[in-house]
């Protein structure tokens, strides 16, 4: 097998939540280019299957799933559903997260526990539904979830004391699933995305003003694309990656190296 057969996806069966836009878009994008199945898990339906129906000519198949990740219900029916609809899993990015930028002192305890469910409760049940269908397989598979350099640096100037607070959970939850499930041939890494130019961030107005600043303190001067998460994404997913697990990638223009 040639290096660039090892970066392809034919016959592997992947889903990712928040895959209807920014960067799960971005990811599912890159799979079904790669030749993976798909299904885009979203907790609205309608906004899965429109971003399935978009992208329907990309790639063998993709579909569209609903679930609402911090329910363990929801995840576990999630996860039933795509082993129906296509057969198995082989690929799974936790990717579904919020932030929210307001001071620690005046959060609310409902507004800390809204950001760490969905953050860092939500990749766990993702990770533990599909690591059990994978074991459950026998032959392996690859789990990524989306962290943040936020995991291992604090923003400025806003404040998102719990969003950084999740994201360092993400990255040190990844390490640990990566040596329990080793034995399974289960490989769990992170993607730790900087400042990414999505829509959710231009649509934000408290966010909007903050954009120069990122930029300047970035030394490639500018936000990134969700596409340019793609290749690291493909990389993980595949066999060009087969010594990788438990590893946290930051891309992010060299934001946190200064």
């Amino acid at each position: 097998m040639g290096i660039l057969d090892k970066f392809r996806l034919d016959g592997k069966k992947a889903f990712v939540t928040g895959g209807a836009g920014g960067i799960g878009k971005a990811i599912t994008t890159g799979l079904l280019e790669a030749g993976a199945d798909v299904a885009i898990v979203d907790i609205n339906l309608e906004t899965a299957q429109a971003a399935a129906e978009e992208l329907s000519s990309i790639g063998p198949k993709v579909t569209a799933v609903q679930a609402d990740v911090t329910s363990e219900e929801d995840v576990n029916k999630m996860v039933n559903s795509i082993v129906d609809e296509l057969g198995r899993i082989d690929i799974a990015f936790a990717n579904a997260g919020i932030t929210m930028n307001i001071p620690a002192e005046e959060m609310t305890f409902d507004e800390w526990n809204k950001v760490i469910n969905l953050n860092l409760n939500g990749v766990f049940l993702t990770d533990q539904a599909a690591g059990k269908q994978m074991i459950k397989q026998g032959d392996g598979g690859v789990i990524v979830n989306t962290g943040s350099m936020s995991g291992s640096i604090v923003n400025t100037p806003q404040p998102q004391s719990s969003y950084n607070a999740s994201k360092a959970g993400v990255i040190h939850l990844t390490k640990s699933l990566a040596m329990e499930w080793a034995d399974h041939n289960i490989r769990v890494n992170t993607i730790s995305p900087g400042y990414i130019g999505t829509d959710l961030l231009y649509k934000n107005d408290k966010l909007k003003p903050l954009i120069a600043e990122w930029e300047a303190a970035t030394p490639q001067k500018r936000l990134g694309k969700a596409e340019e998460l793609q290749g690291l994404a493909l990389y993980l997913a595949s066999e060009a990656s087969t010594y990788v697990t438990g590893s946290d990638f930051i891309i992010d223009g060299g934001y946190t190296i200064v």
